[in-house]
This record gives structure tokens, sequence and C-alpha cells, in this order.
């Protein structure tokens, strides 16, 4: 009995860390609703979610395909985006494109800092814009010595592609997160 409750184990383990490669002869599909489908293995799976492994360092390779819901279980791994067919890669890049839209804060009106939360008024190459960070979390994640990464309370991602190309006044207000 106890054997068979470590193989149970074991099998489940070995199911969890398996690594699943996606290709192009797996079907992608848009959905009427918007979302993506996907055909894999003889399983066909309703919508999908679309998630870059090494965002920042390697965008278009290994691109996770997970499960929507259902604990978002991976189902397996595109190697590199661009070994897929026209019309998969588009499809995966424009969700690609919704999920990792990072607005690039071009100038810095104000950083006020009250209650543990930072309040930044700033340009983005999108238009102005308000947002707040928890000044107690790891909300600003320096990318280089030069390009940050700021993630507000509700996860929404801006970047600062070169702190250096800013005024020395945005830089002071900078001072606190570098």
């Amino acid at each position: 009995m106890a054997d068979q409750v470590v193989n149970i184990y074991e099998k489940k383990a070995e199911e969890m860390t398996a690594i699943h490669i996606i290709t192009k002869k797996d079907k992608f599909e848009q959905t009427e609703g918007g979302f993506v489908s996907l055909d894999y293995d003889g399983v066909h799976y309703d919508r999908i979610k679309v998630i870059r492994l090494f965002p920042f360092s390697d965008a278009d390779k290994f691109i996770s395909i997970r499960e929507y819901g259902n604990g978002e279980r991976e189902i397996g791994i595109i190697e590199d985006l661009s070994e897929m067919s026209e019309e998969t890669r588009k499809i995966l890049e424009k969700q690609l494109n919704l999920r990792y839209f990072t607005p690039i804060i071009e100038k810095i009106y104000s950083i006020k800092d009250e209650y543990g939360y930072a309040y930044f008024h700033v340009l983005t190459d999108k238009g102005e814009c308000k947002f707040s960070i928890n000044m107690g979390s790891n909300a600003v994640t320096k990318l280089s010595d030069t390009r940050l990464i700021i993630q507000d309370v509700d996860e929404n991602r801006f970047e600062i592609r070169d702190v250096e190309k800013l005024t020395q006044k945005e830089k002071r207000m900078l001072d606190l997160f570098l």
C-alpha cells in the first residue's frame, strides 16, 4: 500500500515537472470572444494564457502556454515564436501585447510619498498618467544601471528606459528608488 502511494506521488511529480514543447503543428485559433484556443496533443483547450518566461531578455523565446483558470497549469512551451506559422505568431503576439502593455515614462512631473505609498504623475509615450506604488514592496526593479520597471498597485507596468536621459530634478525625485 505504501509503495502504491509513493508511486502515485512520483508519477504526479513527474507529470508536473515534464516539459512539453508546442510546435507549428499544434493549432491556435482566435475565438469569437477575442480569446485564444489551442488543440495540443489530442486535447482542446477553449481558452489559454500566453506568458513570456524571459520578458525582458528574450521576449520572443520560451513562451509558456497555460490553461486559463484551473490553477493556470502549463500545457507547454514554445521555444521560439519565430518558428511558428505567421497566423499563429500574429494571434500570440496580440495576446502578448495586451498582457505586457508597458508605457514608457518620458517625463516625471511629481512623485509624492504619503502613508507608505508613492504617488506618481508622469508623461508616458501613451499620454499623461497618475499611478501609485506601495513603498514597502519591490515595485521598482532595476533591469540595468539605467533601466527601470515600475509596477503600480494594480500590477500595471511602466518603464524608464534610461534614467540618465531624465533631468536632474526628475532624477532627484527617483532617488528614493535607486
